[in-house]
């Protein structure tokens, strides 16, 4: 479905972001905003706030933010498309669709045509399970031997398939299920007939097991996972869905729509292995639990779990086997700046039979004593596996420091060092040497990528700010304070454009005109400012709206609510007592063009800096000409930066 653009319209200008929010939190008034406690993270002082004026709200605590769709997606795991038809029914307003070309129209109405159909065959094994002497004598008496009761088998949609070749291929066709969206959901197999090759003959894909529906965010059912329940060698213990246009197996994790709403309590994903490991602690009162459908785990997968909580706790069986597959899995976590832990069962125990065995008390307790940090967990394995070698044991420090290096956060990797040090028995300053050795080429690889990319886009690159290893690569004082005016310059233009300086000149022309010759360093800063031109060139408005709508790069839309968001409010007991707190409104044309010179006094310095710099390279070669240049250029950037610096009243020695 893709909307008119008169029904986006029509939607955002109903839109009431407190009232939409306030169906989810209890919020406060405060003044000119809202708070209340995040939905998104456990908190008891509220940290989260709603701007009505700007449409938009931010958690101060979590750090998420956007406009009222934005909540919904979030929320609700729901794509744009389903949160704008949430919507268009709280407010009552008509799903206008757009003309889709014939190519769009095809694709479209093959991904609807297999949702219908996926959901049948859903429907289909539920009822199988339930009403069929074979459903209910060997699927239900399974599912009960594991001990899983009615309400769970309902609320995770079990069912159940006959051993035939084509039971469920043919009840669907009868119903007028087309065998083309049967085979391209993987439900059915064509085959050519034996006898005639003309003729083509369809088998179900599932025969004789017990079916766990995969669903996803939005719940509705996209592929199945089958368990054999006969002993057959020929056959796998586990069959799943082929893969679609509506399923892709390393984009989806198992449970997730059921553990949604827990994970985001709890502040915390539990990853296992297997659907019945999900069915089982679901049942025993873990809900926050999720598989990854015996894949191993993959970025897209940990991604999805991002959306509700940084923290996974990876439960995996004892033997070696699962060991390996936790240790595999936790570098892209750790890529991802999320928090690993992980929690290894007794030998011959898995989640589902330890649950079932201790029962859901002990499990939770055994849980919350034995995880451990991926730090100390890998280290304490590996190091058991090399044993007194120290060839291997070396091999095993380069190994965990490359995990280590995998973590954004320069303070947990310095932890993780301090922690490392303790349990490899060696000094820590030598594990920092062995990460800035990798995080300097690292550095060099990803500034040259960086600079290739933009030299070869006339365009910002949609592609976030770049991230250098900050253990050895220092900014200097005016870079950092380059970062903050360029923010700070940002934020007036966002928040103020549509505002008047003197003679009438709304505020977002007078920094296009005072700003023409600054280059902006970040990207995002870079997008807006470039974007804000075009719109002015256009003659229309400029509106920070434009920069949260879905079709805008995430990290454009993140650095704007960044500068929409303020964390800290004038209370109105101020006003009680008289005492007068200037707005920023109100005093704008005596500090924009302060801030305007601050800025070019700071990328002023940053050019000096760079010409000394080059003037140094060229004394060394001995180019007199060059050098003339460079010594010219110095002298007019010092007159500039003087004639600021006294505009600004700032004295240096």
């Amino acid at each position: 479905m893709r909307l008119t653009r008169e029904t986006i319209d029509q939607i955002q200008q109903s839109i009431d972001v407190v009232e939409v929010i306030g169906d989810f939190v209890t919020l406060k008034r405060k003044g000119h905003y809202y708070s209340g406690c995040c939905p998104f993270h456990n908190e008891k002082t509220p940290s989260f706030t709603v701007t009505p004026s700007k449409g938009i709200y931010k958690c101060f605590g979590c750090g998420k933010g956007g406009d009222a769709i934005q909540f919904i997606m979030e929320h609700e795991g729901s794509s744009y498309v389903e949160a704008m038809a949430y919507m268009a029914k709280k407010y009552n307003i008509e799903i206008k669709e757009e003309e889709l070309s014939e190519e769009q129209n095809v694709e479209q109405s093959e991904k609807d045509s297999m949702l219908v159909v996926t959901n049948y065959a859903s429907q289909y094994y539920i009822d199988q399970l339930w009403n069929s002497e074979d459903g209910k004598s060997i699927g239900l008496s399974y599912f009960k031997e594991r001990g899983f009761r009615d309400e769970t088998i309902k609320k995770f949609e079990l069912g159940f398939s006959h051993d035939q070749w084509d039971g469920f291929t043919k009840d669907a066709v009868a119903k007028g299920y087309k065998t083309e969206f049967l085979t391209k959901t993987g439900l059915s197999i064509e085959r050519d007939n034996a006898n005639d090759s003309s003729e083509k003959k369809f088998f179900d894909r599932f025969r004789g097991r017990v079916m766990f529906p995969i669903h996803n965010v939005a719940g509705r059912v996209i592929a199945f996972g089958a368990r054999i329940l006969k002993i057959d060698k020929t056959q796998a213990k586990y069959l799943n869905s082929t893969e679609s246009v509506v399923y892709h197996k390393s984009k989806v994790l198992y449970g997730l729509y059921q553990a949604k709403q827990a994970i985001r309590k709890e502040e915390e994903c539990l990853l296992v292995e297997g659907y019945t490991d999900v069915v089982s602690l679901h049942q025993s009162g873990v809900e926050h639990v999720v598989a990854s459908s015996g894949t191993s785990l993959t970025e897209d997968q940990i991604k999805l779990i991002k959306r509700y909580t940084p923290n996974i706790t990876i439960l995996y069986d004892g033997d070696s086997a699962g060991i390996k597959a936790a240790l595999r899995g936790v570098d892209l976590i750790l890529q991802q700046d999320m928090n690993v832990s992980i929690v290894v069962f007794p030998e011959g125990e898995d989640p589902d039979s330890y649950v079932q065995k201790i029962g859901p008390t002990a499990f939770k307790e055994y849980i919350k004593t034995t995880k451990r940090d991926f730090i100390s967990f890998k280290t304490a394995i590996s190091l058991k596996e090399v044993g007194s070698d120290p060839i291997k044991r070396a091999e095993v420090i380069k190994d965990i420091v490359e995990s280590i290096a995998k973590v954004p956060d320069a303070i947990k990797r310095s932890v993780f060092f301090r922690e490392c040090s303790k349990l490899l028995e060696i000094d820590e300053q030598i594990l920092i040497s062995e990460y800035n050795k990798k995080a300097i080429q690292k550095g060099q690889q990803e500034a040259k990528k960086w600079e290739n990319d933009r030299n070869a886009f006339s365009q910002v690159p949609e592609i976030p700010e770049l991230e250098l290893p900050d253990l050895v690569v220092k900014l200097s004082l005016e870079e950092e304070a380059l970062k903050m005016h360029e923010r700070e310059m940002m934020r007036y233009l966002l928040n103020f454009a549509s505002s008047t300086m003197e003679q009438e000149m709304p505020l977002s022309d007078y920094l296009i005109h005072e700003l023409q010759d600054v280059e902006f360093k970040n990207p995002a800063y870079d997008y807006i400012i470039k974007h804000i031109i075009e719109i002015r060139l256009r003659g229309e408005q400029v509106l920070h709206t434009f920069f949260l709508q879905q079709d805008q790069p995430q990290y454009v839309r993140d650095a704007t609510i960044d500068l929409l968001s303020t964390k800290f409010h004038v209370s109105e007991n101020w006003g009680k007592f008289q005492i007068d707190v200037p707005k920023e409104i109100d005093v704008l044309n005596t500090v924009v063009p302060k801030t305007v010179l601050r800025l070019k006094r700071v990328v002023l310095k940053c050019m000096i800096r760079e010409n000394m710099k080059e003037i140094e390279r060229i004394q060394s070669q001995s180019s007199e000409e060059a050098l003339l240049q460079l010594l010219q250029v110095a002298m007019q950037l010092k007159v500039i930066s003087k004639d600021i610096d006294k505009t600004l009243g700032i004295v240096v020695g």
